[in-house]
């Protein structure tokens, strides 16, 4: 019996279809993003980083923190974040010490060039936002309702992952 199988019957087959489709969106919507921030660096001539690196030093923002807060907080996988982490050191987009706290775990924060980065994806967002709303594809009521029911499933995800198994 196959996954899809498995769980057809406890589901409409309209609505396991929808669901379906509505996971392939969320995982290509993903890829095209970095595809985006890609396209924007190369505008830019920011060559040596890649988007997933670029997506990172957005999320670190102004912050100081470690690859485990950056796993907690569910923006990245362990090795995918460490192994980038330890690239943008090496470039000089990020700053790292250890903690005087726990000397294992180390601190990052972005350095200039990093916020120059950070801010380049700041830009990129900030124009696509607009125009966004400024065509109609969105509107604020739509916006937020999307926000919302995205957020239901996350909770939903999450809840499987820590009574399920």
């Amino acid at each position: 019996m196959s996954r899809l199988e498995k769980f057809t019957p406890r589901s409409t087959p309209d609505f396991m279809s929808g669901y379906l489709d509505a996971l392939t969106l969320v995982e290509r919507l993903h890829r095209l993003l970095l595809d985006v921030i890609k396209d924007e660096f190369e505008r830019l001539g920011l060559l040596e980083i890649n988007a997933v690196q670029g997506l990172l030093l957005f999320n670190i923002g102004d912050n100081e923190v470690t690859a485990g807060e950056l796993k907690t907080r569910g923006y990245y996988q362990g090795s995918n974040v460490s192994y980038n982490l330890k690239k943008l050191v090496e470039m000089g987009y990020m700053h790292h010490e250890r903690c005087e706290i726990d000397r294992r775990a180390v601190r990052v924060r972005l350095t200039a060039k990093g916020r120059e980065v950070r801010d380049a994806v700041a830009e990129l967002f900030s124009r696509h936002a607009e125009g966004i709303r400024h065509t109609g594809v969105l509107s604020d009521a739509g916006l937020i309702e999307i926000v919302s029911t995205l957020r239901r499933v996350e909770r939903y995800w999450a809840e499987q992952i820590r009574y399920i198994y």
